[in-house]
């Protein structure tokens, strides 16, 4: 992944606060070229910076009312089976690896309990899974973020 410069940074924060705005208008209200915006914009894409629109929907939206995380321990030698066989689950939105006790962090959405039991039952049946433990998300109290990063990364000055 390549790195964000102040001028990337500029860029990804005028295009947070307008997703929708065309290559010539984020090129005058930054100051630079169209064809310089363009190729950044390219750039940014291709180098895997910008992450996928989807991460932009909100679960709640598709009937997911209910977020829990879920740590697992794994058998080492499985990591990657148990890794991979959580991607085949839909409800599984998000697997981080850990240090410590649990190996694994999965945030799973479900429409209530029991469908949330459901989704659990099918963790634990993974070949590898020896343990899990759920915690109910019952509120969010800072959402996904990076603009504090990419105003830092600016040199602490937005563009208005």
């Amino acid at each position: 992944m390549a790195d964000v410069d102040a001028t990337d940074a500029r860029l990804l924060l005028a295009l947070g606060e307008d997703p929708r705005a065309s290559v010539m208008a984020l090129s005058q209200r930054l100051g630079l070229a169209r064809n310089t915006v363009q190729s950044r914009l390219a750039r940014l894409e291709t180098n895997g910076v910008l992450a996928p629109l989807d991460r932009r929907v909100r679960p709640e939206a598709l009937g997911y009312r209910l977020s829990a995380y879920v740590t697992v321990q794994v058998v080492q030698r499985s990591l990657a089976d148990v890794s991979g066989a959580l991607a085949q689950i839909p409800e599984v939105v998000e697997v981080t690896g850990l240090s410590g006790v649990a190996d694994l962090l999965v945030e799973v959405v479900a429409t209530d309990a029991d469908d949330l039991w459901r989704i659990t039952e099918q963790v634990l049946a993974i070949p590898g899974v020896q343990r899990t433990d759920t915690a109910l998300a019952l509120r969010r109290f800072v959402e996904h973020r990076v603009a504090p990063l990419l105003e830092r990364a600016a040199g602490g000055a937005r563009d208005e």
